[in-house]
């Protein structure tokens, strides 16, 4: 078996946790109650640099974000606005807007990415692999027929083709016009 390595030093301050949050911020925030100040969901809920925060729409109750370390070209995030750890936490308005959330951006996704189908998961805890446990979020990750790559362990090199940034004004562009 031959072995192939991507060069991709963005990413060990993501797995090594060390990335820190801007600090270069000079704009008011206007966090959420029950905020928590390092966390990357609650400060893009709290800022309204959208693109800098790679937002790509909001909603009442939610947010959804492009995932800055993607496991496949499209990778989102969708979380509520507020810091809530657990499903029993959600009112049944923000779990229903979670959820029409997801299916929007499934439809969005399938018509401007063409993708064949679609991970979606919510891991709860630390131990079950949440990156974020104290702020639930659902990674919505794009699939094409032979794609073998969703956070892949062994086997060949995998390339997302299309940067963050040409991704964010693709569906800035198309939920404007929904």
């Amino acid at each position: 078996m031959s072995h192939e390595q991507l060069w991709a030093p963005w990413r060990l301050g993501y797995i090594q946790g060390t990335i820190p949050p801007p600090t270069d911020v000079e704009r008011p925030l206007h966090w959420l109650a029950g905020a928590d100040l390092g966390c990357f969901l609650c400060r893009a809920a709290a800022d309204g640099e959208d693109r800098e925060n790679l937002v790509v729409a909001r909603g009442e109750h939610s947010l959804v974000l492009l995932n800055r370390y993607p496991y496949n070209n499209g990778h989102l995030l969708i979380a509520p606005l507020g810091h809530q750890a657990t499903l029993s936490e959600l009112t049944p308005e923000i779990h229903l807007e979670m959820m029409q959330t997801i299916g929007r951006m499934v439809e969005l996704l399938k018509r401007l990415i063409k993708a064949d189908g679609f991970n979606i998961g919510l891991n709860l805890g630390r131990v079950a692999g949440a990156g974020v446990p104290g702020h639930l979020h659902w990674h919505l990750v794009p699939r094409w027929h032979g794609d073998t790559n969703f956070m892949p362990v062994v086997a060949d090199l995998n390339v997302i083709p299309q940067s963050l940034e040409a991704l964010l004004t693709l569906l800035h562009e198309a939920t404007k016009a929904e």
